[in-house]
């Protein structure tokens, strides 16, 4: 048994079939092709386990794809069919079945063969067929793995949430988990062949073996392969700190694996003498990068790691485990503040268990965690799973990539016990990772996206502006149209123009140019800054005209919005765009200083004051006392509007603003029934106004309104809201006191999220 493999004993029956249900697939990794000294010896090694048609076919590939791959070698200088061997080997001591094996074999005959998975699947079967297939495409993701690796290790702080992303997409690009096994299987015989022939190139993939690929082992479970990877790539890297941990593990690897053997017998009978008959004991020697690791995280020497060696004893329930724990610390001495209990004192992910280092007699340290076998199952297969905090990961936001990485792990265990593949396979894409997809950049970055993601979607992903300006796009070097749903382990392309905005099209969700939130929420936001700017120009147009009528070119813009009680001169622009802006006070806070108000006065907008002799009055009808009067219902004139009045039949004055189209065609057509008229002073009463509300629809929309309205005491007295394609067009009439409430509750609503325009009707 090599160094780092599982020590295992156990009571009964019952406990064997708990570890195989819950213990992840410990198994024993066979040795090297360079161990092997015969072929045959290999090939009955390989066929262990299958029947006798199995056995029969395997032999069948070894023996066509020796021959076709004749001299061929890989980019680390080893042969091709050293390679595949090796890792058929490496699969076998996983106990996985015949058709990864067989695909093992086959591996890189696509490569060399552009028919290559035709003939597979015509000689070998479709499964086959399908797995070699997975292999293939993770295999091309190799450059961009080895760039990505690169840049992290010059800049790990940008490059982390990259790396992580693509372990993601990793899993996500294959419908057969055996692809990760394999691809995993293919890597640890890489390293196996760097051990034996020093290059160059193994420090660098040494480098991407611990960032990708032993993280990957150790999330679904398979320890065997995680702690080779991890020795092998930290031995590559850290050459004089890897033989500095080793000289201190100063005993042989014979003798420590002994000591585990020992310990393991002994704990077992004395938890027997107490009746504790049916306790899984099983433990190992940790592994040279493991300790390493511990040393670096924690600060300390090697002499102050106490789990150098370490036992897992399952019980089954609570009181158990603390006789259990009695009985280790009658065994051996327990080391001073090494004790934690778990149990009592769960950690915040509710992992559950009792861990304490003991020193046996000769002076070796020995670490002991007790448990019950439902704590097991939580630590290994829930929530509690130790794989994020191993690796420094935050659980924030991923509860569901958690629970998938767990499902995985189970079938992991599960795959002896299966004796069909396909379903074993069934199962799997039932857990795959395809809520997200994992699109490629041209510069070799992954972009993670919800499924059905578009390139529009890619687009504004990648940047606001390259959204904005997109136009085109090709998927792996092929021109697609923009409501194209893309697949994981696509690379995507943007064509953009020079300038230019976003489509009004992409909004409609029935064209399909839009998934995300995120991208629908910067269009919306394009188009409301648009129609800002017109607004903006708009009143600048009219501002200025009027200038010019009024012969006053010359005047300060800035002056001239702080006597109107605008801050700056854009706010008087789109108070004059948006047609809220009197032209009568607009005339007199052009004109001279005689007829300006002083600096310190308050807005022109604010009420004209009220006199003792008009306090009785409320709307003056030049050169006529006492006319019945009544505020027209097309225009809702509020002071201090300009107005007029028209002498209606029978129902008295009928006062308009001035600008109402219904009186200008009424005043057209009988000019002599048109009456000067103005606001008096009794103007404190409630005058109803129509307000217009566009927006992007979206929920609470309409609420968020009223709340405005609500804040500046305004009594709704009518509503109507349409809703369509996403667009929400709101109609309200309510009672205002006067122009400069009106002003402020208009303001007001633009600033609503969602709010693209609101103007007086």
């Amino acid at each position: 048994m090599r160094y780092g493999d599982v020590v295992r004993g156990t009571g009964s029956d019952k406990g064997c079939g708990k570890a195989a249900l819950y213990n992840l697939a410990m198994v024993s990794v066979v040795h090297s092709v360079a161990a092997q000294s015969d072929l045959e010896q290999s090939l009955q090694t390989l066929c262990e386990g299958l029947n006798a048609d199995e056995g029969k076919l395997l032999r069948e590939a070894e023996a066509f794809a020796r021959e076709f791959y004749g001299e061929h070698t890989l980019g680390s200088g080893e042969g091709v069919w050293s390679h595949a061997l090796g890792m058929a080997l490496i699969l076998c001591g996983l106990k996985l079945d015949a058709d990864s094996r067989l695909a093992a074999l086959l591996f890189a005959i696509p490569t060399y063969d552009e028919h290559g998975l035709e003939k597979i699947e015509a000689r070998f079967g479709r499964a086959v067929a399908h797995l070699v297939s997975g292999i293939s495409r993770l295999n091309r993701l190799r450059p961009i793995t080895r760039d990505f690796v690169a840049d992290a290790a010059e800049s790990p702080a940008e490059m982390k949430a990259q790396i992580e992303v693509l372990r993601k997409m990793l899993l996500a690009m294959v419908e057969d988990i055996r692809v990760v096994l394999l691809r995993l299987a293919s890597r640890t015989q890489t390293l196996r062949y760097y051990a034996a022939n020093p290059d160059d190139l193994r420090a660098q993939v040494a480098r991407e073996t611990l960032e990708l690929y032993s993280p990957l082992a150790n999330r679904l479970g398979v320890w065997e392969l995680k702690w080779e990877l991890e020795d092998l790539s930290f031995r590559f890297l850290h050459p004089d700190t890897y033989k500095k941990i080793a000289r201190q593990l100063d005993e042989k690897r014979l003798e420590r694996e002994q000591f585990i053997t020992d310990a393991i017998e002994r704990l077992r009978s004395e938890l027997a003498a107490v009746g504790i008959h049916d306790a899984e004991i099983y433990g190992r020697p940790k592994h040279i990068y493991s300790i390493w690791n511990k040393m670096r995280k924690k600060g300390v020497e090697f002499s102050e790691v106490y789990d150098v060696r370490a036992l897992r004893v399952i019980v089954d329930d609570i009181k158990q485990c603390y006789t259990a724990l009695g009985i280790v610390h009658n065994i051996w001495t327990p080391i001073p503040k090494e004790f934690d209990d778990y149990i009592s004192n769960p950690k915040g992910n509710y992992y559950r268990s009792l861990h304490t280092a003991v020193r046996a007699p000769d002076g070796r340290s020995l670490e002991v965690q007790i448990r019950t076998w439902d704590m097991h199952k939580h630590a290994e297969l829930g929530v509690a799973a130790h794989w994020r905090y191993k690796e420094g990961s935050k659980a924030g936001g991923e509860d569901n990539y958690d629970d998938k990485i767990a499902w995985l792990r189970q079938l992991l265990t599960w795959k002896d016990e299966v004796s069909d593949s396909s379903d074993w396979v069934a199962h799997y894409k039932q857990a795959a990772l395809d809520e997200t997809i994992y699109i490629m950049t041209p510069q070799g970055r992954v972009v993670d996206l919800p499924r059905g993601a578009t390139p529009v979607d890619f687009a504004y992903r990648v940047h606001t502006d390259l959204g904005h300006r997109c136009r085109g796009a090709k998927v792996d070097g092929a021109l697609v149209p923009l409501n194209t749903a893309l697949e994981t382990g696509q690379r995507v392309e943007i064509v953009s123009a020079k300038e230019g905005g976003p489509s009004r099209d992409w909004l409609n969700p029935s064209l399909g140019y839009l998934i995300t939130q995120r991208a629908r929420s910067k269009v919306r936001a394009w188009f409301a800054s648009l129609a800002l700017e017109e607004t903006l120009a708009e009143g600048r147009t009219v501002v200025t005209k009027e200038l010019q009528r009024l012969g006053h070119t010359g005047i300060s813009i800035d002056e001239l919005a702080h006597r109107l009680g605008f801050p700056k001169a854009d706010d008087l622009f789109i108070a004059a765009g948006r047609n809220e802006l009197s032209m009568r006070q607009f005339q007199v806070a052009v004109r001279g200083n005689d007829d300006a108000p002083p600096d310190d006065a308050p807005p022109v907008f604010e009420p004209r004051r009220r006199t003792a002799s008009d306090a009785d009055r409320g709307i003056l009808i030049v050169g006529v006392d006492k006319l019945l009067t009544q505020l027209a219902r097309c225009c809702k004139p509020a002071p201090p509007d300009d107005i007029h009045g028209f002498v209606t039949r029978g129902k008295g004055v009928s006062i308009h603003r001035v600008d109402c189209p219904n009186f200008v065609h009424l005043a057209a057509l009988h000019p002599e029934r048109v009456i000067e008229t103005e606001w008096g002073g009794q103007t404190s009463g409630s005058f109803p106004v129509d307000i217009v509300v566009d927006a992007h629809d979206r929920q609470g929309l309409l609420r968020d309104v009223s709340d405005v309205f609500a804040r500046e005491r305004i009594n709704v007295i009518a509503v109507n809201t349409q809703s369509k394609q996403e667009r929400a067009h709101m109609a309200f009439t309510v009672e205002v006191s006067n122009l400069q409430q009106l002003n402020r509750t208009l303001s007001q609503v633009h600033e609503v999220s969602g709010v693209v325009g609101v103007r007086r009707a």
